[in-house]
């Protein structure tokens, strides 16, 4: 069985046991990762993704840290006796030894999830509530404030007392245009 796994920008066709270089990870040696963009899956019968088949991950073990080829670049411009430059520049790449592909149940227990994974668990911003930053005023920053104390909708910051409630400062526009909007 093989999968064909993106990570770093690029795609890689791996197999378990497959020893493959690819952009740096955070990990350790020692460490094993998920990697949960799954393109395709092969072997007795293939299984296209659309972007992404569901529930298929490749984990991995981090053998080491590595450094790669050395590329010089040289620029030289003609009739520009001063004119030359020397540059060169190793990529930081992480070396994997595929452990398994898991064709179903990606969710396992004490394997790190590989950076830039579309399939990890996004919070959702107030997802249950209102969108409380369409108040004049509530960025960003502020809705996160009263989601942490506990406001999520329009109906709740209009209940608040702005001189008493002390978890956030509520300015007293915003319980007016919370009314309206509850």
């Amino acid at each position: 069985m093989f999968a064909v796994m993106k990570t770093g920008g690029k795609q890689y066709k791996v197999q378990s046991g497959d020893t493959l270089r690819v952009e740096k990870l955070a990990a350790d040696a020692g460490e094993t990762v998920q990697f949960n963009d799954i393109l395709m899956l092969g072997g007795d019968s293939v299984v296209l993704g659309a972007p992404l088949v569901a529930g298929a991950a490749v984990q991995a073990e981090v053998v080491d840290q590595i450094k790669g080829d050395k590329v010089i670049t040289f620029v030289k411009r003609r009739r520009k006796h001063g004119s030359q430059r020397t540059r060169g520049h190793r990529q930081q790449l992480t070396l994997l030894r595929v452990t398994e592909i898991l064709t179903s149940g990606a969710e396992s227990t004490g394997v790190k999830v590989a950076a830039g994974a579309a399939s990890a668990p996004k919070a959702a911003p107030a997802a249950a509530g209102d969108d409380l930053t369409q108040i004049t005023g509530v960025g960003p920053a502020a809705a996160k404030k009263l989601n942490e104390a506990g406001i999520t909708t329009f109906a709740q910051l209009a209940a608040v007392d702005p001189e008493t409630f002390e978890a956030v400062k509520v300015k007293p526009e915003w319980v007016e245009q919370a009314q309206t909007l509850a």
